[in-house]
């Protein structure tokens, strides 16, 4: 999945399996341009929508929220020296969040 945005993983899937993207954005109930442009990573994407993206587009939902995460954490932060100490602390604090 390296080097792929999530609106590629998307898009990629949806014409896989031949849905239009009119039904995808009414299964998501969001305008079809709006899908389109997340699509085209124009638009980010709302982390409500990945639970039904896996569902209409027949993928696994961890899959669809790593390939979302990495996407989102590559655009934002991808730029900054120090990225994997930040993403290390990052993990601590959501670890220590859990108990």
């Amino acid at each position: 999945m390296s080097n792929v945005t999530f609106g590629d993983y998307i898009r990629k899937r949806r014409e896989e399996i031949e849905l239009p993207l009119r039904k995808v954005a009414a299964y998501l109930d969001i305008d079809t341009s709006t899908l389109s442009k997340v699509e085209r990573g124009e638009r980010p994407a709302s982390p409500d929508y990945l639970k039904p993206l896996s569902e209409i587009l027949e993928l696994d939902l961890k899959n669809v929220q790593t390939t979302y995460i990495a996407d989102k954490i590559s655009k934002d932060f991808g730029g900054l020296e120090h990225l994997s100490e930040g993403l290390k602390e990052a993990e601590k604090q959501i670890k220590s969040k859990k108990r």
